[in-house]
């Protein structure tokens, strides 16, 4: 694997893509008084569908195709979230990741994106040896406020790059860009479950997850509950790889979420159980509900978890009226 990547020109020009766009997507831009611009897809701004690709693209680098798909009425009436890539490392560890809490002041969000690249902070881009010599720094935050100068010069130091090439693209998980983004991190948990599994993450080839979109929660809790619960209870994973059919017999039934002894209960519901300290919950948790690995170097395919259609129900506050049949007269 190529070791030096351009991840953050690549998602730089995708926000230039979306400054474009940005009135018919619903998404606010402004610069900074330090040069740095931010991208609102949900704070101050309606934002939208065509907002939350985008953004899942920015989050990705450009290195994954994300879609929008009829919904898989076996687990219910939301459309798929589906995601594919060649590049599943790179797209997801090294830029989707949600691996940088960013802390300034009062200021708190998830840090993700291919800035983490330039920062190469975490314990997972040291293993994999990830490097980014672009010039400027691209990231996305998961929170209710926008970042001040401040906020963004601390991560604009820690990534090693002038403050006016830095974007931050912003939005909250309740919001509709949100929870597209989020949803679409299917693949995403898979990988970084297999990473602490200690699987060789260069071995795989390709990949594919589809999960269920949520609709939109009207507080944090039960946001960052929906989005979870998506991938948790019916997400489904298939990634394609060149390994040792034993390996994959050892590590397979410890990839999906049933493997957690916090499994079985909406996240919102854990989340509570943990007094909302979601370094708490088992990380074993979060990882898709269904995985396939197609193993190239023998011809055979493995599948591990299972679909929980009624917890999504329950977190996603199912409540549907059947018009088949006509209403009965007062």
């Amino acid at each position: 694997m190529t070791k030096n990547q351009l991840l953050n020109d690549e998602a730089f020009q995708l926000c230039k893509t979306t400054q474009a766009n940005a009135e018919s997507w619903r998404v606010e831009h402004q610069r900074l008084s330090n040069g740095a611009v931010l991208l609102d897809f949900g704070v101050k701004t309606p934002g939208g569908m065509s907002a939350g690709l985008m953004l899942a693209r920015i989050c990705m680098s450009g290195r994954a195709e994300i879609t929008i798909h009829p919904a898989n009425y076996s687990l219910g009436p939301w459309p798929l979230v589906q995601v594919a890539t060649d590049d599943a490392v790179h797209a997801c560890m090294a830029s989707q990741y949600a691996g940088w809490p960013v802390k300034k002041d009062k200021f708190f969000a998830m840090g993700s994106g291919p800035m983490r690249t330039k920062r190469g902070k975490e314990h997972v881009l040291q293993t994999l040896g990830v490097t980014d010599s672009s010039p400027c720094a691209v990231g996305v935050l998961e929170c209710d406020t926008l970042p001040d100068e401040s906020v963004v010069e601390l991560i604009a130091r820690e990534c090693g790059v002038a403050v006016e090439n830095t974007v931050i693209c912003v939005a909250p998980t309740r919001s509709i860009a949100g929870t597209v983004q989020v949803v679409a991190r299917s693949v995403e948990t898979s990988m970084h479950k297999l990473f602490e599994l200690g699987f060789d993450l260069n071995s795989i080839v390709s990949g594919y997850g589809t999960a269920p979109l949520p609709p939109p929660a009207l507080d944090f809790v039960q946001g960052i509950g929906r989005t979870n619960d998506a991938i948790l209870y019916g997400g489904h994973v298939t990634l394609w790889v060149n390994a040792e059919d034993d390996r994959i017999r050892e590590i397979g039934p410890k990839v999906p979420s049933i493997a957690s002894c916090d499994y079985g209960i909406p996240f919102a519901q854990t989340f509570k159980k943990y007094d909302y300290d979601f370094y708490k919950v088992d990380p074993g948790l979060f990882s898709p509900a269904m995985i396939t690995i197609i193993n190239l170097k023998s011809g055979r395919s493995f599948r591990y978890g299972s679909l929980r259609p009624e917890i999504l129900s329950q977190s996603f506050g199912e409540s549907f009226v059947d018009l088949a049949e006509p209403a009965t007269p007062s």
